[in-house]
């Protein structure tokens, strides 16, 4: 599977006035939809995958959306194995976990450095250096 194109299409980002309770961060990845797409760049057909990826801070303190595109050439018999799956809304394990794997590393970046620029938690536990036991 080739990636040949990543867009953010939407980024939303909102924070509340006040945290109250105790803090829960859930995060989310939605395929919204795979279609099949042709580009000038290619004779390849190319598949058009549309996501949704989610931070939210519960209870009601902060919540943050990104919706994006993904163009991708997984191949000619690759792309008719997973349009097929994709009309029952499935997909199959090795596309599947590539393609989240992607999604999980472009949004995670954006979302990172929203957070930050938010003032709000970060949604995944950053790496700490701890003074060794004597």
């Amino acid at each position: 599977m080739k990636i040949i194109g990543f867009n953010f299409t939407k980024i939303s980002i909102e924070k509340k006035e006040k945290q109250e309770g105790k803090l829960e961060v859930k995060q989310n990845i939605n395929i919204e939809d795979i279609i099949k797409d042709k580009i000038n760049i290619s004779d390849e057909d190319v598949l058009k995958v549309t996501f949704g990826f989610n931070v939210d801070y519960s209870p009601n303190f902060a919540n943050l959306e990104l919706k994006g595109v993904i163009l991708l050439i997984p191949g000619k018999e690759d792309s008719k194995k997973i349009l097929k799956e994709w009309k029952d809304k499935k997909m199959e394990g090795n596309f599947k976990i590539q393609l989240f794997n992607f999604i999980i590393h472009k949004c995670n970046l954006k979302a990172l450095t929203l957070e930050d620029e938010l003032g709000l938690p970060l949604h995944v536990p950053m790496p700490r250096l701890n003074p060794e036991k004597e």
